[in-house]
């Protein structure tokens, strides 16, 4: 061993007390993204987040969260590629900026996901609010809007999806798993939550289970006797297995997104969120068009889609509302002869002739696809954490929020 004796030496005291003054708001810098989303969210209504809140000033109960926090935590975690509330409750302990937004309080990954997909209607009123406010600032406007979908895998693995026959059978082990679990309650090597917890998630597996088999079946209905036998996930009974952008099958969901902006560049804001577990984008149009006049009031003025969305139907309708769909012909409607298709088809086709129409459409990559790349790279959605088409549509508008907000920062600081 080295001899220290004829050295004097400086060694850490880890024992001793130490008493530190600091001023918390001042952790981050005035202009940090953190401080912005919070000053943001500060200048919208968020009172529809506090509907289903049952603790009253004056009244007994434990004190709600403020949504604020809540959705600057969610936002700013999303900006940052964190998709995750487990990540984010450690982030909350590690990051100084996750915890300048939490301040001294305390909030659990529990907390974080049961705020994330327990107020749908507050989230979708808000992706409203935002539009709102951004056409008032008069930086958004509908005159160029694009829309594509997306497959983003399921929370839902392969060897999850059983025929109708195997449900059922997965139905009575449900069954036993659960007894098994109760006549365990008396149990002394177990706490009152490890007991409630196993109770919970054998109740929940029973719960899918009977989903699942109620989805096989409907499905079934619509199949024909030669089709093959209906397949359903039993951890998550929307999920269809779908083409990837890789060529691939997995489990998925498809995300339709509509983007405005302008074919010069610049901000580009997502207009209209909607999730679907159909594979093809055939027939998502209508929709989307419905969703936006309900946002905006107003509709696009031109709509730019692939050839996937090249749906007739949806093309006269468009028409008919005042929206210029520019979409290319696919194979099918060019081989089409002109006397069987509608007035509103033919000058479909002959519209995407004309060079005005091809120079036009050439910014639709610009929009859609650029805010896609967005969509997964930037905010981290390769794949959803939650189950079930309506908690997927709470996380994609979060997400939409928040690109929203930063894409337009500076309508909101003034």
């Amino acid at each position: 061993m080295h001899n220290r004796r004829n050295h004097r030496l400086t060694e850490p005291a880890r024992h001793q007390g130490v008493i530190r003054f600091e001023m918390p708001d001042e952790v981050l810098p005035v202009d940090h993204q953190a401080r912005v989303l919070w000053q943001a969210f500060d200048k919208l209504d968020l009172s529809a987040f506090l509907n289903s809140a049952r603790s009253m000033e004056g009244s007994a109960g434990r004190p709600t969260h403020s949504p604020q926090m809540m959705l600057t935590l969610w936002s700013y975690a999303i900006s940052q590629g964190v998709g995750s509330a487990r990540e984010i409750s450690r982030l909350v302990k590690s990051d100084s900026a996750y915890g300048w937004i939490v301040g001294s309080v305390e909030v659990s990954h529990h907390m974080l996901s049961k705020f994330r997909v327990g107020h749908a209607a507050a989230l979708d009123n808000l992706m409203s609010d935002v539009l709102a406010a951004l056409m008032h600032k008069g930086v958004l406007t509908l005159g160029l809007v694009a829309q594509d979908g997306m497959r983003i895998r399921a929370a839902a693995s392969a060897p999850s999806f059983r025929t109708l026959e195997s449900l059922h059978a997965c139905r009575e082990q449900a069954a036993l798993h659960l007894k098994a679990v109760l006549a365990q309650a008396d149990d002394p090597s177990h706490s009152l939550a490890q007991k409630a917890a196993r109770e919970a998630g054998a109740r929940d597996f029973q719960r899918r289970i009977e989903e699942a088999i109620a989805t096989a079946q409907d499905l079934q209905q619509t199949r024909d006797a030669t089709d093959k036998p209906v397949r359903v996930s039993t951890s998550d009974a929307e999920a269809r297995v779908m083409k990837m952008g890789d060529g691939g099958f997995r489990p998925a969901l498809n995300l339709q997104m509509a983007t405005a902006g302008s074919e010069m560049g610049g901000p580009r804001t997502i207009v209209g969120v909607n999730v679907c577990n159909v594979g093809s984008d055939m027939g998502s149009i209508t929709p989307m068009l419905d969703q936006i006049e309900r946002r905006t009031g107003q509709l696009p003025e031109t709509l730019l889609a692939d050839s996937n969305h090249a749906n007739h139907a949806a093309i006269a309708d468009a028409k008919a509302r005042g929206t210029t769909l520019l979409v290319p012909v696919p194979k099918r409607s060019k081989e089409a002869k002109n006397g069987d298709q509608t007035p509103a088809v033919q000058d479909w086709k002959s519209m995407m002739e004309t060079p005005e129409a091809k120079e036009l459409y050439r910014a639709r990559a610009g929009l859609c696809e650029l805010m896609n790349a967005h969509v997964t790279h930037r905010f981290g959605l390769r794949q959803f954490l939650v189950r079930g088409i309506a908690k997927a549509t709470s996380v994609a508008l979060l997400i939409a929020i928040t690109s929203n907000i930063t894409q337009h920062i500076a309508a909101f600081a003034n």
